[in-house]
């Protein structure tokens, strides 16, 4: 398995699983890797993925860069701001396992929230940092 889908797979997992999310996003968490055509909110969708080499002690690894998005449409940003600061406390300093690979470190490194151009929809954003390594 490539460490970008191991990482992904295991960050659903790991988001997934986590009690609070699960109440603010329902049982099961909506929690996407692409967004329904019919959309429940709010939700969570993985988004842009970006990966690079990074020369690590033991050889080459990879950094992660990954955005998720929530989705709400509460009225006002408080449903938003309450998913993104889950995401934010159930992902920094996180360790979940990696299938075949090694998870060096899992960062938030930055978190928005804002209403979307089409005025009803609130979007939160959180960015995450991970390295991964060969296991």
């Amino acid at each position: 398995m490539s460490p970008d889908l191991a990482l992904q797979k295991a960050l659903l997992e790991h988001l997934r699983s986590d009690t609070e999310l699960t109440a603010l996003l329902g049982d099961p968490a909506r929690i996407h890797d692409e967004p329904p055509a019919q959309r429940t909110y709010p939700l969570v969708v993985f988004g842009r993925a970006q990966t690079r080499p990074w020369g690590g002690l033991e050889g080459e690894g990879l950094e992660h860069a990954l955005t998720l998005t929530c989705m709400s449409r509460f009225d006002g940003s408080e449903e938003a701001r309450a998913v993104v600061a889950a995401l934010r406390a159930r992902l920094h300093n996180a360790t979940p396992a990696l299938d075949g690979w090694r998870l060096v470190n899992l960062r938030v490194t930055y978190g928005d929230v804002f209403r979307a151009a089409d005025g009803k929809t609130v979007q939160g954003l959180i960015r995450v940092r991970a390295v991964t390594e060969a296991a």
